[in-house]
C-alpha cells in the first residue's frame, strides 16, 4: 500500500501557459548539466587576464602569507627570528652596511622580509644626512632595519627612540641592533602601541621635540598618530616626517589630511615594493610648517 509522500506525483502546468513555456521555466536536468561548461568556458578569458595583469600581487600574497605560515609552522620560529639567525651565521658584526646587505641578501633569495629595502633606504638615508637631525623617533621598528639605517646616518650625539607594539620582534630588532653596536645611548627601543608610547614621551623618555619622524608601523595609525605628535606639540617648525606604505596598502586618509589641513609642505616618493619593483608604493615627505 503506497503513503502519500510516496506516490508518484504528476506536475501538470498552469492552466493557459504554453507547453514550451514549460519546458523553459523547468528545465530538463541533463540541460542544466550541460550549461554550467559553457558557463565556465565563457569566464575563463577574464579570470586568465586577472591572473596576468595581478599576478604580482599573487607572488607577494603566497609568500608573505601561504609560504611564511608554512615555515612558521615548521620552524616553531617567527620570520624575523630565522631572519636574524641567518644575519649571526653570515654578516660581520659591528658592521650595520654589511648587516643590511645580509637581510637584502636573505629577503630575495630565502624568504621575503617585508622590510624597507634598498630603494626606499636610499632616500631614508639621504634625508637624515641632509637634514641632520638630533633626535629621530621611528614608529615601528619591525626587524630594525629601518632603525640601523638612521642609526648609521645619525650626527654625532644624534639620538633615535623607535617604537615596536610586537614583544617578540622587539627582542629580535633588540640584538640586530646591538649587533650593529649601538648602544641604548644612540637607540633605545621602546616596546608597545604607538599611541600610548606618545603620549609619555615627553615624562618618560625626556623626548621634547622630534626632528625627524618616520611613520612605519600600520598605515591605519598613522593619521592618529600624526595628529597625537601635534597634539603633545612634539613636532617642531621644520620637522620633516617620513611615512611609508602610501601607496600600498595605502592611507589614503592621512594623505587626505596632510594635503588639506595647510600645515605641511608634502612630497611624495614613487618606489616599488622590494623584490616587486611592478608594486607601486611610495613615501610621503612631509615638512612641518608648524600649529599655526
Amino acid at each position: 500500500k503506497s503513503t502519500p509522500w510516496s506516490s508518484p506525483q504528476v506536475v501538470h502546468p498552469p492552466e493557459g501557459l504554453p507547453l514550451l513555456s514549460c519546458a523553459l521555466v523547468f528545465p530538463p536536468r541533463a540541460q542544466v548539466e550541460t550549461m554550467s561548461p559553457a558557463i565556465a568556458l565563457a569566464f575563463l578569458p577574464l579570470v586568465v587576464t586577472l591572473l596576468v595583469r595581478y599576478r604580482h600581487y599573487f607572488r607577494l600574497l603566497a609568500r608573505t602569507v601561504l609560504l611564511r605560515s608554512l615555515r612558521d609552522c615548521l620552524s616553531g620560529l617567527q620570520i624575523e627570528e630565522r631572519a636574524f639567525s641567518y644575519v649571526l651565521t653570515h654578516a660581520l658584526p659591528g658592521d650595520p652596511s654589511h648587516i643590511l646587505a645580509t637581510l637584502d641578501h636573505w629577503s630575495s633569495h630565502c624568504e621575503y622580509l617585508s622590510h624597507m629595502g634598498p630603494a626606499k633606504g636610499q632616500i631614508l638615508l639621504r634625508l637624515v644626512e641632509e637634514k641632520a637631525p638630533a633626535c629621530v623617533l621611528e614608529l615601528g621598528t619591525y626587524c630594525g632595519y629601518s632603525t640601523l639605517l638612521i642609526a648609521r646616518a645619525l650626527p654625532p650625539g644624534g639620538r633615535l627612540l623607535t617604537v615596536e607594539r610586537d614583544p617578540r620582534t622587539a627582542a629580535v630588532a633588540e640584538k640586530l641592533i646591538r649587533l650593529a653596536g649601538f648602544d641604548e645611548n644612540t637607540v633605545e627601543l621602546i616596546v608597545g602601541s604607538s599611541e600610548e608610547v606618545i603620549r609619555r614621551l615627553r615624562t618618560q623618555h625626556q623626548l621634547s621635540r622630534a626632528d625627524l619622524v618616520l611613520l612605519a608601523h600600520q598605515p591605519r595609525c598613522y593619521l592618529r598618530d600624526l595628529q597625537l605628535l601635534e597634539a603633545h606639540a612634539l613636532l617642531p617648525a621644520g620637522a620633516t616626517v617620513l611615512a611609508d606604505h602610501v601607496l600600498f596598502p595605502g592611507a589614503p586618509r592621512f594623505l587626505q589630511y596632510v594635503k588639506n589641513c595647510g600645515r605641511y609642505r608634502c612630497r611624495l616618493h614613487h618606489t616599488g615594493l622590494p623584490d616587486f619593483p611592478a608594486i607601486k608604493d611610495g613615501i610621503a615627505q612631509l615638512t612641518y610648517a608648524g600649529p599655526g
